[in-house]
């Protein structure tokens, strides 16, 4: 028997400010998601995650709740671990950064790197951020401002230790360029190459003296060693690494395969990381994959907008795997996603309850009915069944070649196409007319024959994605034959034998009747949360900052509603330049026909985002009047006036 090959995989390990809202969820679906497609395909995988615990900001949090920085991180941790498991993820090891033994092994890294030069104690005079714990230069600044979170920054002076980046700019720049599939998407790559790395590297501050809660310097007890090296060490020191000889575990799994990260901690896993295995004189993983974010409609989660959603809540009531389902299926390769109760109700009566759901309850039930439960022996083939089968074989391939590229909503789709495809199949087919005669028992035996072995398929390729509705899929149609191998050709469901009893998979959600219950429950929840923002206080924007955003006059030329959506409009604009397509939640509020022709104020260089498979390039401005929401119009404007 051949030993399988290993297969490393690591999410971001989250940082232990707060409860991580449904957006922070979707790494670690998505992580899981790859790792039980590896485990299906027979590879041996080490899946890590874990929590962040050290830094500044922690301090600040425990302070104020009256509680040491330790009793605020086990809590959190905790809760962020409790999440993990809801959502049925299977990480093979939960690393936390105040692990003795990782902070041990951190404390090593820093002395090698020390004793070897390429870390050096010097002064850091410049601008510090606390919520993004980063010094920046005035050149890096956006209006004065900090580049990665928009906040103030203030002046710090302290001495610290530095990493020298510099020291390896060339090195790492010559193996991004020979290495293409080191950084993914294409997009990401070329972003740190042009804008961070090509324009030069500056050594890195990795120690403070500032705040005490962090690893200390073995060698220097005035210093805490910084995240970067305490927390991108967690990728190895999870394994076993040591500098003093690692262990059999560090020697099987490293390099990584792919870390899954956030598209905005993309510099420190593509820069900072590489430079210190450089350094270490270790690998470098192969491949970091820099995802989009996932959003609240067209906005950032924030509990003072009332749209914060959370795994357990969201589990509670459409059940993991339809939770599961959203998460990967909404998130397009690049853009950012988008999550809105309406689209998440949608999707799981359209996909789930319809198309899936519908799909094997009457496959199973038609089979009981009229053959008394026995799968049939497929005798009586017509050249309509070699589409389906095809369709099935080249399922499999596409999902592989989409996976591997990450393109897990896709693969998603793909495996859905199929579902669709086997309900069009029954259309063609009317079983139920088959039915009807004694001279096509066969050929109706043949046509619920190719309709199960096809669902079989469906339900093997779905295991990674929703492994408990894999499961059930397989229970009704009494299959134990449930391995990728088997996938190779069409035909390996055993005639002979009974399916089981046919139960549906997904009830109908009442959409109304749920958004109602919602809205009730977010109105509770307002009354006793203090928002983010009141906790951390809300930036004031200076002119700089209203000088960036495009506003400029747009004519309404089209509208209509967005099938999967019953809170979008798409709207066609002209905006005295060319033609752009808003989306725009004022369904509830406007009709198409009462818009077009209307001129509206648009935010013309709002990034773009895909609502509901719309690519939505701006968005038009509107008054909320207690319940009411109204658009602002402007007809007696030209098209392409700016507004200022």
């Amino acid at each position: 028997m051949c030993e399988k090959k290993p297969y490393y995989i690591t999410t971001a390990i989250a940082y232990t400010s707060r409860k991580p809202h449904i957006g922070n969820s979707y790494e670690i679906v998505l992580t899981d998601a790859i790792a039980r497609y590896k485990r299906l395909q027979g590879y041996d995988v080490f899946f890590l995650t874990g929590t962040d615990e050290h830094g500044q900001k922690i301090e600040e949090y425990a302070e104020a709740a009256g509680v040491t920085p330790k009793e605020y991180v086990d809590k959190v941790s905790g809760e962020i671990r409790s999440i993990c498991d809801i959502l049925n993820t299977t990480y093979d090891h939960f690393i936390r950064t105040t692990d003795d033994y990782h902070e041990k092994v951190v404390q090593k890294i820093f002395k090698k790197l020390y004793d070897q030069g390429d870390i050096y104690k010097s002064e850091y005079e410049g601008l510090y951020c606390t919520p993004c714990e980063s010094f920046w230069t005035e050149s890096q600044l956006v209006d004065g401002k900090c580049p990665d979170c928009g906040r103030e920054v203030k002046k710090a002076k302290e001495e610290a230790y530095f990493l020298r980046l510099s020291k390896y700019q060339k090195q790492l720049e010559e193996y991004i360029e020979t290495h293409p599939d080191f950084i993914f998407p294409e997009s990401r790559k070329k972003e740190m190459l042009n804008n961070f790395i090509k324009p030069g590297l500056q050594d890195l501050c990795v120690s403070r003296t500032s705040f005490k809660w962090g690893i200390p310097v073995s060698f220097d007890d005035k210093h805490v060693i910084y995240v970067w090296i305490d927390a991108l060490s967690n990728y190895i020191t999870a394994l076993g690494y040591d500098p003093d000889g690692s262990s059999e575990q560090y020697k099987k799994y490293w390099p990584a395969d792919v870390h899954i990260i956030g598209k905005d901690i993309l510099r420190f896993h593509t820069i900072y990381w590489p430079i210190m295995l450089m350094a270490l004189g270790e690998p470098l993983p192969k491949q970091v994959f820099g995802h989009p974010w996932l959003l609240f409609g067209e906005d950032k989660m924030s509990k003072s907008r009332g749209n914060v959603i959370y795994a357990d809540d969201l589990v509670n009531l459409i059940g993991v795997d339809a939770v599961r389902y959203y998460l990967l299926s909404e998130m397009p390769y690049t853009s950012d996603g988008s999550i809105t109760y309406e689209t998440i109700i949608e999707r799981f009566n359209s996909d789930l309850a319809n198309t899936l759901g519908n799909l094997v309850n009457r496959t199973v039930a038609m089979n009981n009915k009229y053959f008394g439960g026995v799968i049939q022996t497929p005798d009586e083939k017509e050249p309509i069944d070699d589409e389906l089968k095809s369709l099935c074989l080249e399922t499999v391939e596409n999902v592989d070649k989409l996976m591997n590229q990450f393109r897990i909503s896709d693969a998603l789709d793909s495996i859905f196409n199929l579902a669709r495809r086997c309900n069009k199949y029954i259309d063609e087919t009317t079983p139920w007319v088959l039915a009807k005669s004694e001279d096509t028992q066969k050929r109706l035996g043949t046509v619920l024959y190719n309709l199960m072995e096809s669902i079989r398929f469906i339900a093997i390729l779905l295991s990674p994605f929703m492994p408990d509705t894999s499961k059930e899929i397989l229970k009704q149609l009494n299959c134990t034959v449930d391995s990728y191998e088997s996938l190779s050709s069409f035909g390996k469901l055993a005639h002979g034998e009974s399916v089981g009893k046919a139960v549906p998979l997904f009830q109908r959600i009442d959409a109304e009747k749920m958004l109602s219950e919602i809205a009730e429950k977010q109105k509770e929840s307002a009354k006793d949360e203090k928002s983010i923002e009141e906790i951390e206080g809300i930036a004031q924007i200076g002119i700089q900052d209203f000088c960036k955003v495009d506003l400029r006059v747009a004519e309404i030329t089209a509208c209509e509603p967005i099938k999967k959506a019953k809170k979008l409009l798409k709207l066609t604009l002209n905006d005295g330049v060319g033609e752009r397509t808003v989306a725009s939640g004022i369904a509830k509020f406007y009709k198409p026909e009462e818009l077009v022709g209307r001129k509206v104020i648009l935010v013309a260089n709002l990034k773009p985002a895909k609502l509901c498979g719309v690519e939505s390039c701006g968005m038009i401005l509107a008054a909320t009047c207690g319940e009411d929401v109204k658009v602002i119009f402007v007809d007696d404007m030209t098209p392409g006036s700016k507004i200022s």
